[in-house]
């Protein structure tokens, strides 16, 4: 009888504890709510419901290997639990598995076949597996592949101003040749890149190659990014006006070419009495990029910053972000140092809304552009021989030593393992050793993996980003790595601060400062992400 009285208060409890969990997770305290959910679990792990929001959870923290997991136990404790599957769908498909996605949302029809959401999910991934399918068909080899950079002239898309200074040399050069021809001395042909012949001498100039007269935006002169440009693009920016496709073309372009010149780790010397900041994830969220230069001024020469990945996705004012610190890379390369991110890949950039949003506010072109420009972007970088700056973490086995990170062919799209993964998806964990990664990307790493790599390389601390922290920051590993992120009320929900960090040479210690979200237009995030991301609602 005590013991039958002893699992009714077990049980009464879990309800109660997944009740307090639920009141977490509608204000967004995802990780409280998990706590809540763990500890009904642990007084009743049979209990689907359980399982499946705590599932739920996971995704909101962008932990879909943990949301995998436990989707699949509940599941396994009841097939016929639609919310099991359903869940698990959604985390296949926020990782970009569409087929895995596709079973489980098939599932879920079959179980609920008259449940007109379901039918509704199921045709969006139907057609994202598609058009995974049709993609993979028609992509060429690798080794067949040409860059789009290469295809594209930004000299041959020229100003009207410009355009009427071509038409009186041209109308010059047509008088003398005329002359010549007149005389029987020579016969020729004038052509422009840019141009289309029209009869014999005519020049008639592509509407898509000039800048139209009615374009009141920030303008580059010659080949020069300079501060005034930036300042005029950035102000137009914030009022929500747009950069015309030549001068961003110039800016991407010139970027590219700066990024492939760079190895993949890249090591930075501070002068002594000169200082650096290193920002963590801004993820579109372009006004609070703003706010970062109004606290901490304008990237230069002597104010450097590192941006530590993920400039994209989520956000919706992503291209403003990237063309900004391209911008200022173009500008003085030594204002402005750029990491990759997992978010600087094809596959986020599809379901997170870059794609969508480079298409809405530039053109297909930039797409692909952009995918290869990211490519390009190294993974890491050292500063002063002492902090390891990289955007996700450290790797599944001892002994890697910084000349590996610089060996590493790093213009691909990411894989799924090795140490550009891990490099880019992996998080540390408060237990020594290693684990699964919460992420179902990369792994876990403990204090000690941490202890090992900076002693193994002469270092003394690890600075890393790819995870939204309540403060902006934390510091973990007995002081010897600082998680920073930089985009406060992350996707408008999250509620958390953003941080920046410091350093001073010769000393080299972190400050780390703070910050709040400020307003933006109403856009919201993830405006321009694909249709099923209706799923984490």
């Amino acid at each position: 009888m005590l013991i039958m009285d002893n699992e009714n208060s077990n049980l009464s409890r879990a309800e109660e504890l997944k009740l307090l969990a639920n009141e977490a997770f509608k204000v967004h305290k995802y990780s409280q709510a998990i706590d809540l959910y763990t500890q009904a679990i642990e007084l009743n792990n049979r209990n689907a419901v359980y399982w499946a929001n705590r599932a739920f959870a996971h995704i909101k923290l962008e932990e879909y290997g943990s949301a995998i997991q436990d989707a699949s136990k509940a599941i396994e404790i009841d097939l016929k639990y639609s919310k099991g599957y359903y869940r698990r769908g959604a985390a296949y498909l926020a990782m970009g598995k569409f087929k895995d996605a596709l079973k489980d949302f098939q599932q879920v029809k079959r179980i609920c076949p008259n449940d007109p959401d379901a039918t509704k999910k199921l045709k969006e991934c139907e057609k994202a597996v598609m058009k995974l399918k049709f993609e993979e068909a028609i992509a060429v080899p690798a080794s067949q592949r040409r860059s789009i950079a290469d295809s594209i002239d930004y000299h041959s898309i020229v100003t009207r101003m410009s355009f009427y200074r071509i038409l009186l040399g041209t109308a010059m050069a047509v008088v003398l040749a005329a002359a010549f021809v007149g005389a029987n001395l020579v016969s020729v042909e004038i052509s422009f890149p840019g141009f289309t012949k029209v009869g014999s001498v005519g020049l008639k100039l592509p509407r898509s190659n000039y800048v139209e007269p009615q374009y009141s935006g920030a303008r580059i002169e010659g080949e020069t990014v300079t501060l005034d440009f930036i300042k005029k693009m950035m102000e137009d920016f914030k009022n929500q006006k747009r950069l015309h496709k030549r001068y961003a073309f110039q800016i991407v372009l010139q970027t590219r070419e700066m990024l492939r010149a760079l190895p993949s780790l890249v090591d930075i010397t501070v002068p002594d009495g000169r200082h650096f900041t290193v920002c963590g994830d801004v993820h579109g969220q372009f006004y609070d990029l703003l706010n970062i230069f109004e606290l901490n001024g304008l990237p230069s020469e002597e104010n450097p910053y590192l941006f530590n990945g993920d400039f994209v996705d989520r956000g919706s004012f992503s291209v403003e972000v990237i063309l900004t610190l391209f911008a200022f890379k173009c500008m003085c390369p030594s204002a402005v140092y750029l990491a990759r991110g997992n978010h600087e890949s094809k596959s986020m950039n599809k379901i997170y809304g870059f794609e969508g949003e480079v298409r809405s506010k530039l053109n297909e072109t930039f797409v692909e552009l952009f995918a290869e420009v990211f490519c390009s972007l190294p993974l890491a970088y050292v500063i002063n021989e002492k902090i390891f700056v990289v955007h996700g973490g450290l790797f599944s086995v001892d002994g890697v030593k910084l000349d590996d990170i610089r060996a590493i062919d790093r213009f691909c799209e990411p894989p799924e393992e090795g140490l550009m993964c891990e490099l880019l998806w992996s998080d540390p964990q408060p237990l020594p050793g290693r684990g699964p990664s919460k992420r179902g990307v990369g792994l876990s790493f403990g204090p000690d993996v941490t202890k090992r790599f900076l002693a193994d390389n002469n270092l003394d601390l690890v600075v890393r980003s790819h995870e939204v922290k309540d403060e902006g920051y934390q510091i973990e590993h007995d002081g010897k790595l600082i998680t920073v992120f930089s985009a406060p009320n992350y996707c408008d929900q999250m509620g958390n601060k953003g941080a920046f960090i410091r350093f001073e040479a010769p000393d080299m210690k972190p400050n780390i400062v703070t910050f709040t979200a400020v307003p933006h237009p109403d856009v919201k995030p993830m405006a321009y992400a694909n249709n099923f991301f209706g799923l984490f609602s």
